[in-house]
């Protein structure tokens, strides 16, 4: 008889954002002529920029010729991207990494759930509260709820800063710039949690995937700006946001050689080789035309115009917090990352808010409710729309609040 992983049993019935496709997808079949505005799943929509797109052409053109058709890559990434990453994270902010130590991969959400293979299944994992839910999810699927989860409330009342537990956490998941909150940590802030993970010989899972969207100079990028970092965390890198890969697929992982776990019997066992060797086995490796169109990111032209997208965004950002907090709303994020974390007014609870914005004003957020308990009372708005479109949601939003 076959039997089933009841660890699937776990999960709430439906993703997220699957709840809300879901909502708006009922409304839309009710009111088949509402002009909809999403503010509220975060897929970018600017198109790649040029320097990337001339890139993809000259891959394909190279898989159309027998002399230069690339096969099956390195499952971790070709060498001409891994070192690309390497060297602009030594130019951009000071951070000598190997590029041996960077994994490739198809975009960070695979590897921020397949990462926990690599822990042992009695882990007690740390979350910040609200979270990304893939974080959730993936332990659960691995059979890690209840007392294996330790939530880190990140509220107005600490302001949205994840205190140092006073037990022992195994491994601690940190998302900074923070989905769904818009907020960061200062260096002060890192140090104490790499400093609690070097004590407690804990690993910290660290998602820098919304770190080009930081404007503030104080602020670090990368956990490895942190001193005993390479010790202890292992990192998560997107191009999805950053560079527009949403519909591409690629990203990467650094995973330094000093990061190492114990065994039962004391040894201690380097990550780096154990997850080179897990994805030896599980992964095929990114696609030879979506490396290089990474690599085109690290081009001085490709900088340029990725910059310029960002900018894109950020000024829609600036202008939701503006006009979200003109109105009276209570609104986080928004100056260092392209969330915007705002409470819902009085008497509204966040799926309630939800439904009020998309009845009232044909808008779509996403109720805070989603990422945890901490969410409630809250909801989240990204910055990743056109700017007549976020200009058009905001109008109608300002108009709501007027009636």
């Amino acid at each position: 008889m076959s039997f089933l992983n009841e660890n699937f049993l776990l999960l709430a019935p439906n993703y997220l954002f699957a709840d809300v496709a879901k909502k708006v997808s009922t409304y839309k079949a009710q009111h088949p002529d509402a002009d909809i505005i999403s503010l509220g799943i975060g897929d970018v929509t600017q198109p790649l920029c040029p320097a990337v797109i001339e890139a993809m052409h000259r891959a394909t053109d190279e898989m159309a010729s027998a002399q230069t058709f690339r096969g099956y890559g390195p499952e971790n990434g070709y060498a001409f991207l891994r070192e690309a990453i390497a060297r602009d994270l030594s130019l951009s902010r000071g951070i000598t990494i190997d590029a041996d130590e960077i994994f490739v991969n198809d975009g960070a959400k695979p590897d921020t759930g397949n990462i926990q293979e690599l822990i042992h299944h009695h882990s007690v994992v740390g979350v910040t509260d609200p979270v990304y839910p893939v974080y959730l999810d993936s332990n659960a699927m691995a059979g890690r709820t209840g007392a294996d989860v330790v939530y880190l409330p990140c509220n107005a009342d600490n302001g949205f800063v994840p205190q140092i537990p006073e037990r022992h956490i195994d491994v601690i998941y940190l998302c900074y710039p923070n989905n769904p909150t818009g907020t960061v940590l200062t260096a002060q802030q890192l140090q104490q949690w790499v400093d609690y993970a070097l004590d407690n010989d804990s690993i910290i899972l660290y998602d820098a995937a919304y770190q080009a969207f930081i404007t503030d100079p104080s602020i670090p990028h990368s956990i490895y700006e942190i001193e005993g970092a390479r010790k202890c965390a292992i990192e998560f890198h997107s191009y999805s946001k950053t560079a527009g890969f949403t519909g591409v697929r690629c990203g990467y992982t650094i995973v330094p050689r000093e990061l190492t776990a114990a065994t039962h019997d004391g040894q201690r066992i380097s990550l780096n080789h154990l997850w080179d060797r897990r994805q030896c086995t599980k992964f095929n490796g990114a696609s030879y035309i979506s490396q290089r169109a990474a690599e085109a990111v690290y081009t001085p032209e490709g900088k340029e115009q990725v910059q310029k997208t960002i900018d894109y965004y950020m000024r829609n950002a600036h202008h939701m917090l503006h006009t979200l907090r003109s109105l009276g709303h209570e609104v986080y994020g928004g100056q260092n990352a392209p969330y915007l974390w705002m409470r819902t007014p009085s008497g509204y609870d966040s799926w309630q808010f939800f439904d009020h914005l998309l009845r009232e004003a044909n808008v779509i957020c996403t109720p805070g409710v989603g990422f945890g308990p901490s969410g409630e009372g809250y909801v989240r708005f990204t910055a990743f729309g056109s700017h007549e479109n976020t200009a058009q949601a905001l109008s109608r939003i300002s108009l709501t609040a007027n009636h």
